[in-house]
């Protein structure tokens, strides 16, 4: 499911997505041409923060991740993700 800005049929601009089942949020940020493309935040569908970074293409590109209990596993730079110890 997603709430949004559209340009000539896809996602453009900000926008939400949530889980079909729950309707809980899942992803907000921004898009470009239908993909995630900028700055935004992805959600465990517990609500707890996942990813918070940059995308580019629909992959994530710089940013931090998080686990369920909301500590920050891994670090993506550059398309790189590195596990923090």
């Amino acid at each position: 499911e997603y709430e949004g800005e559209y340009l000539n049929g896809k996602r453009n601009g900000k926008g939400k997505e949530y889980y079909y089942y729950t309707g809980d949020l899942k992803f907000e940020g921004e898009y470009l041409n239908g993909q995630r493309n900028g700055k935004g935040k992805e959600y465990y569908y517990t609500g707890d923060l996942k990813f918070e970074g940059e995308y580019i293409n629909d992959e994530r590109l710089n940013g931090k991740g998080y686990n369920i209990n909301g500590n920050n596993d891994f670090i993506i730079n550059n398309g790189n993700e590195k596990k923090k110890k």
